[in-house]
């Protein structure tokens, strides 16, 4: 499967990056989808304080760290990267890939780039939108709105909502639905996942006492934005990947099965993967021949068949 970079950012702060990180990482991990991620809020990085296994918390201005970020997506055994951007980045990081040929890299199909770009309902967020459709155009573009409080994104203003969305041709929109103030803050002040927070586990995979009814708030609020997620072709393209690669991985194990037993028994040509299989299983006494055993009953015909003349 080819390797997905998906950049996760705003240059606004308080909108919700980081969260959306963390529930993009919570949704493959649901998924079975396993992914590495780069928190660039250097020195202390909030994502990496829910996922410390999996996060490297890097300065995407400094050579070195963008070289620990990109010189090993061919290389690294996971094939998905989040970079949850640094408030008030999105912008210069955009630039940064674009000076170093990130950008050309992913419209030549080396690797598949998204950007979810998470706007608020504010129009300082929305003129965001304008700024960096420049560097938008071979990736896959998101415009998260997220709906951080109970107002909207000027639909009652058509002029204005025009203005913003209706020139985002090539964008894709999803919709991050507001998720009840205390049990946003239960989930901070315990610093677990979402999933684990839902499963009532800590940090460690315990058992652990939250709310029953923070735990239904914080479960609704992730059904409603898996939906949005696997809307998206970028989500379904890794979704359908996993599958098929999951797939032909049991075809392969399967018919290495029959191969192996049919190569024991010496009624099939014996590959060298096949021969060291059954050397295991044969304690060293391998088939070398191809051709099929031959059962008693036939070798015995032509014997009868010469007698009875």
């Amino acid at each position: 499967m080819k390797h997905t970079l998906i950049l996760v950012g705003a240059d606004k702060g308080g909108v919700g990056k980081t969260t959306t990180s963390r529930a993009l990482l919570d949704f493959l991990a649901r998924k079975n989808i396993v992914a590495r991620a780069f928190d660039t809020e250097n020195p202390r990085g909030t994502l990496n304080r829910f996922y410390p296994q999996t996060t490297q918390i890097i300065d995407l201005s400094n050579v070195a760290d963008q070289m620990q970020l990109l010189d090993s997506i061919e290389t690294a055994p996971v094939k998905v990267t989040i970079v949850d951007l640094k408030a008030g980045n999105l912008s210069n990081a955009l630039q940064i890939f674009d000076h170093i040929g990130v950008l050309d890299a992913a419209a030549a199909g080396d690797f598949n780039l998204g950007l979810v770009h998470v706007v608020g309902p504010s129009i300082a967020s929305l003129d965001e939108m304008n700024e960096v459709t420049s560097y938008t155009k071979n990736m896959s573009y998101v415009v998260a709105k997220n709906f951080i409080n109970e107002t909207n994104f000027f639909e009652w203003d058509d002029n204005t909502y025009q203005r913003y969305f209706a020139t985002l041709q090539d964008a894709k929109e999803i919709e991050i639905p507001k998720l009840n103030e205390m049990a946003y803050e239960q989930v901070d002040l315990a610093g677990v996942t979402f999933s684990n927070f839902t499963a009532n586990r800590d940090a460690a995979g315990n058992a652990s006492d939250f709310s029953f009814v923070l735990r239904g708030y914080v479960r609704k609020w992730q059904r409603d934005l898996d939906v949005e997620f696997e809307n998206l072709q970028l989500i379904q393209n890794l979704l359908h990947g996993t599958s098929a690669e999951q797939a032909g991985g049991q075809q392969r194990s399967a018919a290495n099965r029959v191969q192996t037993s049919a190569a024991a028994s010496g009624n099939a040509p014996v590959t060298a993967a096949v021969r060291a299989n059954v050397a295991k299983a044969t304690n060293g006494k391998v088939p070398t021949g191809t051709a099929p055993k031959v059962p008693a009953s036939v070798k015995a015909a032509p014997a009868a068949a010469a007698a009875h003349k």
